[in-house]
């Protein structure tokens, strides 16, 4: 019979690799959703990215937590349900506010499946294993991300954009019914559970006003005071949110597991590179498909390869290296290489060919896979075992907050160079070959830019890594049992 942990990882990586699938897939399929869906405008267009992001972001927490008291396991499946489900509504959506309704409902399945994969992982294997688990685990992230942007591009420009969510069904269906058999639960559940409400509504306002006072400003829905003042707000929402959970009895965001240094400058390490990253794919896919380069959705799929296959080379060596030889020097090694993939790409013209856009998109690809495992992997092994579900839930947070922000950074310096009127032309992709586009140049700047300050934020990720210590697993669950009663 197989061992229970490795049951556990190919079902694990089955769920990453629809999540991985799905937001590429979506993102190389952008333009042609602005122009074909009906009453889809720019801000919409955006929301049916922001959406899901900063619903997953908002609920991570909370369900971390919640599979900490109820059964990891259990709500996993839930969400693997949830997400499929959620998935086929997408594929029917006949506006644009209804895909971005039932995009929300992909989030909150996403949520259960991203808050309790690692944890269910770290759980099944040994410390020593750990790192080479979460490695095997990456190559569905960046296999995802390969055949989603091919799979996206080859499927929006032969059958239509909404199959890119009926894919997601016949894996979801069948994944849903493996995890239900195939899975059991190791960690106790906390008694006496109680939900944070407070801390949950002033964390997902916060987030909330924060990105609609970036996107509405930035696409001139609203005047620039107003989105100062929106952003503001959203701030002084979060720095609240901060105060509360430290006098909440149960919170949802568990401030004690900052107390492990460890861990709390691996979650900082993560938060900035999600930072500096988070809407790399994003910015790509405009500047591939929008003025002056107008490929289709397959050809800029195909451009996007070297990214994500150097992501998949090095994710699970770096894994497996890190079990052996320690995370640190493949972190440092990693985030250098992006940075200097990233300050490469702040010299990409109006028509660079395949060969001159991939070593850039090679070193960023290969830093993030030298980083991504072994920085999870300490982190996942500075947390208690009983605190896993929380502390992943914590790790995707980071990961979720510090993307959607990303890309509220892109829109703000799009609009410090770009006449909002041009933002909007590109993102609906309303700009066709052969016509004048003045702004194409601006554009272009925007996205040197862009870049620039990507790889800034590389750098300052780089910080908490040179001011950490070793970490100290937590005590460890009982061994599985592979025929449980």
């Amino acid at each position: 019979m197989v061992q229970y942990k490795w049951r556990v990882l190919s079902n694990t990586t089955v769920a990453t690799l629809m999540a991985s699938i799905d937001g590429n897939i979506v993102l190389i399929s952008l333009p042609t959703i602005g122009r074909e869906l009906p009453d889809t405008n720019a801000t919409l267009l955006l929301w049916i990215l922001l959406g899901y992001s900063l619903l997953t972001a908002v609920i991570l927490l909370n369900f971390g937590r919640l599979s900490d008291m109820f059964g990891r396991v259990r709500l996993y499946v839930l969400g693997f349900a949830i997400f499929t489900g959620g998935s086929l509504l997408c594929g029917f959506s006949g506006t644009g506010i209804e895909l971005v309704t039932f995009r929300l409902v992909q989030a909150v399945g996403a949520g259960f499946l991203f808050s309790n994969s690692a944890a269910i992982i770290t759980d099944a294997f040994p410390p020593n294993e750990r790192g080479r688990a979460l490695g095997i685990n990456q190559i569905s992230i960046v296999a995802g991300a390969v055949s989603g942007l091919v799979l996206g591009g080859i499927i929006t420009t032969t059958i239509g954009w909404r199959w890119i969510f009926f894919v997601n069904v016949p894996i979801g269906v069948i994944s849903t019914l493996r995890a239900r058999i195939d899975l059991h639960e190791l960690a106790k559940p906390e008694s006496k559970p109680r939900i944070d409400w407070l801390g949950n509504i002033v964390f997902a306002l916060g987030l909330t006003v924060l990105l609609l006072g970036v996107t509405l400003g930035a696409l001139g829905q609203i005047s620039d005071l107003l989105g100062i003042l929106l952003c503001v707000a959203g701030g002084a929402l979060l720095v609240a949110f901060v105060f509360i959970e430290a006098r909440e009895s149960a919170p949802m965001l568990d401030l004690s597991l900052f107390k492990n240094r460890v861990f709390s400058l691996s979650a900082l390490s993560m938060l900035l590179n999600a930072l500096a990253r988070g809407a790399f794919v994003f910015i790509l896919v405009f500047y591939l498909q929008g003025p002056p380069r107008y490929l289709n959705p397959f050809t800029a799929g195909l451009y996007l390869i070297p990214v994500s296959a150097s992501l998949a080379t090095w994710g699970p060596i770096s894994g497996w290296l890190s079990d052996k030889y320690g995370p640190r020097p493949f972190v440092i090694v990693g985030l250098l290489t992006s940075a200097a993939g990233f300050l490469w790409l702040t010299t990409i013209g109006p028509a660079d060919t395949f060969q001159q856009l991939a070593p850039p998109l090679i070193l960023v690809g290969s830093g993030m896979g030298l980083f991504a495992s072994p920085n999870r992997a300490q982190m996942m092994t500075a947390a208690p075992a009983t605190r896993r579900g929380l502390a992943s839930g914590i790790g995707t947070t980071f990961l979720n907050v510090g993307s959607t922000i990303s890309l509220g950074i892109t829109l703000t310096v799009m609009a410090s160079v770009l006449p909002r009127s041009a933002i909007s032309s590109i993102l609906l992709g309303t700009v066709h070959p052969g016509e004048m586009f003045p702004a194409a140049a601006g554009f272009l700047d925007s996205i040197h830019l862009i870049f620039l300050v990507s790889a800034v934020l590389i750098f300052a990720a780089l910080v908490p890594w040179l001011r950490r210590g070793r970490a100290r697993p937590g005590p460890a669950l009982p061994p599985p049992d592979d025929n449980p009663d």
